[in-house]
């Protein structure tokens, strides 16, 4: 009974293991062996095993060899049966080596640490995200889950793929998404602005239910769907196409405006713009106090976002109140 168990671990092993067992096997044997046959030549059976290592990886040093008829023809056998096996060895480390490359290009490799950032989508902002994250000194863990490139859309950059679809649970587990802290949901580009925002939806709640926890942030195209995504799950919305429009309605106003709000946000490896609790001092000051004092920090208040409605408020004497985060620029 115990021999069978033994057999069928072994079978149960992968071919790169089974591979090191016959093959050490096969040393530690042939090691003893030549122990026995030239004790003189092979002092102890450590000996036997060094010389029979590196004479089946074809090293040969040749400080050791044997001398006698039967320790040659021994040696003989070893060459022939021994260095087959430890070349099987070796070659399949290199296949599950190449294996396992080829699976993490497609996407078909499950990632596993923890505390990463799930990207779902592969477009332009996705791209662009990780490209201004990978100019960073420290870079978060990204995962990218996107069914339509064939493979890593970016093999340059640090950062794990997933082939499938984010409304599959299947592929949300092998993207880890229990052990995520945030989940980031881009908006399709090959679909239309309703179609785009009801794929995004499903996808939140696939990944909400998986995780509640997680922090959700996504990408909504049309006013009439923004209730829809918090509804679903959603700690935050960005409207790309209502950012798009106050940047150009801005511009007719005041023509340039766009483009200096695209050199601000252009500055984000920098950390520009930032959301701050207010500390002790600060909290009962007026608006205008705090960002007086903060100007001799070089830093810019720009607006306090009400702890009650979530309201942008600019109003100079209103003092700060303890829920409030201070919107600032950090030149």
């Amino acid at each position: 009974m115990k021999m069978r168990n033994l057999l069928v671990s072994y079978w149960r092993m992968s071919t790169v293991l089974r591979l090191f067992a016959i093959a050490s096997a096969i040393i530690v044997l042939f090691g003893a062996l030549m122990h026995v046959i030239e004790p003189e030549t092979f002092r102890t059976i450590f000996d036997g095993i060094w010389w029979a290592s590196v004479t089946t990886t074809t090293i040969g040093y040749g400080d050791i060899v044997p001398k006698t008829l039967a320790g040659k023809l021994a040696a003989m056998v070893l060459i022939a049966l021994g260095t087959g096996i430890i070349a099987a060895y070796f070659a399949s480390i290199s296949a599950a080596a190449a294996s396992r490359e080829t699976a993490h290009t497609n996407g078909q490799l499950p990632y596993t640490e923890r505390g990463h950032v799930i990207i779902v989508g592969w477009n332009e902002r996705a791209r662009e995200m990780l490209l201004r994250f990978a100019r960073q000194d420290s870079l978060p863990r990204f995962v990218l889950i996107d069914a339509t490139v064939p493979s890593h859309p970016l093999p340059h950059v640090p950062f794990h793929f997933i082939k499938g679809s984010a409304h599959d649970d299947a592929v949300l587990e092998k993207a880890n998404i229990g052990h995520a802290q945030f989940v980031i949901i881009t908006a399709d580009p090959h679909k239309a602005e309703e179609d785009a925002d009801k794929d995004t939806i499903v996808a939140l709640l696939a990944a909400k239910s998986l995780n509640p926890s997680v922090y959700a942030i996504v990408e909504i195209l049309t006013a009439r769907n923004v209730q829809n995504a918090f509804r679903a799950g959603a700690d935050e919305v960005v409207q790309t196409n209502l950012l798009a429009s106050t940047a150009m309605a801005a511009s007719l106003r005041s023509p340039g405006v766009a483009g200096a709000i695209e050199r601000m946000l252009g500055r984000f490896g920098e950390q520009t713009l930032r959301l701050l609790p207010p500390t002790e001092q600060q909290i009962g000051q007026p608006f205008a106090t705090v960002q007086q004092l903060l100007l001799e920090q070089n830093i810019t208040l720009l607006g306090v976002i009400r702890g009650d409605n979530g309201n942008l408020s600019i109003l100079p004497q209103r003092p700060i109140e303890e829920h409030d985060r201070l919107f600032v620029f950090v030149p």
